[in-house]
């Protein structure tokens, strides 16, 4: 791999960059009818959130600095439980995981460039194709997706600068809207009557288990973190950098989050938030307080929020499909470099996949059915950590995960209990989920005996 190193401000604006993208300005109206209009259950929900992902990525420190190679939580699950889990891990990546994200990313920024070209729409259908409607929403989507696959096949440094000015700009552009909120709130827009009351009167197992199946949406916004685990072989001081660039980059967007929800509530009522036109809060926030030019303003934000998100979740994945290449399990062209020592044929699969999710307008439903299946990854990754530290007592750890065992230990309960209440309130996705990634054990089986005859020929 490349021999320009990632520093840590470059690791940790990946972290924020890939975790960054639409979700923050539009989930938090489905977190809230979820929570029966609960406006401090709404927050809980995002306090929840950070408290797990911030312990996820403490404890995947331990395992980034003892593995500093490409392919991260691939290299991880095959370590600890065999090259099938690591394979089921990379195949649901490409499948949907990382694919699906990068297509959902990809139409949200042509949705919002719509907002200042009318041409540019789901209604403006340009070619009718064995029956599917080509729209122009979908063809900027797609541009976007192959200009920044093509844009990483540059050198390392390249994507991690493009990355750091997008993301030094979103971030900029989410502490302008949470402050914004909290000004003109002053100003007479908001009330903090809007907390009240915060909480139900009573609080049942039943509710628990909605709350638990209402963090989805944050969770998924959250997510992406662990990207930085993937491009792990080109960090620079990676025993340091990963753990440390994990912790701030996490933390940092999740306190943002946090109070730009807070800054949503203080100047919308719940029930606004709740029935906010296409979901879209924090559009109706700005236009409450700056009129037209608030949906301007969050129109343009969003773009840059996107497209930010879009380069680092692109750039970061290629890595693992190398590895698994590498390994044996996936197309033998994803295993090479290019002059740049860049995968760009293992970002070429990725960016062909994401493009026809694009056009097949599933990848929404995709990522409902396989963010049970995610957390289930973590958990599992985690467990991990605590099998390596019995069965491979003799590797290095230059840095042990914080608060072991118990932090990590709270870490898989949270994520199992997630887990479980998104099962029982959103059975169907898990069992979608469950499928997709399933399908990939007999495709393991067979890239294992096609790699043994190969090996057995040579």
């Amino acid at each position: 791999m490349s021999t320009k190193k990632l520093s840590l401000i470059d690791s940790t604006t990946i972290i924020a960059g890939s975790m960054i993208g639409s979700g923050i300005f539009i989930v938090s109206a489905g977190i809230a009818r979820d929570v029966n209009g609960s406006p401090g259950l709404l927050i809980m929900a995002w306090v929840m959130t950070a408290v797990i992902t911030i312990l996820g990525a403490l404890s995947y420190g331990e395992l980034s600095a003892m593995m500093p190679k490409a392919g991260g939580q691939y290299i991880y699950l095959k370590e600890a439980f065999g090259p099938l889990y690591g394979f089921l891990y990379g195949w649901a990546l490409f499948a949907v995981i990382q694919t699906g994200t990068i297509a959902a990313v990809a139409v949200a920024f042509a949705k919002f460039t719509g907002v200042f070209i009318p041409q540019i729409g789901p209604d403006k259908v340009v070619l009718n194709l064995f029956g599917f409607a080509i729209n122009t929403q979908q063809l900027l989507a797609v541009g976007v997706i192959i200009f920044l696959t093509t844009f990483n096949f540059r050198e390392l440094k390249s994507s991690a600068l493009l990355q750091n000015i997008f993301t030094i700009a979103k971030i900029l552009a989410l502490l302008l809207l949470v402050l914004l909120g909290f000004w003109f709130g002053c100003k007479g827009f908001g009330d903090w009557s809007h907390f009240s009351p915060a909480f139900p009167d009573t609080i049942t197992l039943a509710s628990i288990g909605v709350f638990g199946a209402a963090m989805t949406g944050a969770l998924f916004s959250a997510d992406a973190w662990n990207n930085i685990t993937y491009t792990a072989g080109e960090v620079d001081r990676p025993q340091r950098n990963l753990p440390l660039s994990l912790f701030l980059g996490t933390s940092s967007v999740l306190l943002i989050y946090i109070l730009a929800n807070i800054a949503y509530i203080y100047v919308l009522p719940i029930e606004q938030i709740k029935t906010a036109e296409n979901d879209r809060v924090a559009t109706l926030m700005m236009q409450t307080i700056l009129g037209d030019k608030g949906k301007l303003f969050m129109a343009a934000m969003i773009m840059v929020s996107t497209f930010g998100c879009l380069n680092g979740i692109i750039f970061t994945a290629g890595r693992v499909y190398y590895a698994m290449a590498k390994d044996g399990y996936f197309f033998k062209s994803a295993g090479t470099l290019n002059k740049n020592q860049v995968p760009a044929n293992a970002l070429t699969m990725q960016c062909i996949w994401a493009c026809l999710l694009c056009f097949s307008g599933t990848y929404g439903n995709l990522l409902d059915y396989i963010m049970f299946v995610v957390m289930l990854f973590y958990a599992l990754t985690i467990i991990g950590l605590f099998k390596l530290r019995i069965s491979r007592p003799e590797m290095e750890r230059p840095y042990k995960a914080f608060g072991y065992p118990v932090l990590p230990a709270i870490y898989v309960l949270l994520a199992v209990w997630v887990s479980s209440v998104m099962f029982i309130h959103k059975m169907d996705f898990c069992i979608y989920g469950l499928i997709i990634v399933l399908i990939g054990v007999p495709i393991y089986f067979f890239l294992k005996k096609v790699n043994s005859q190969t090996i057995s020929n040579q």
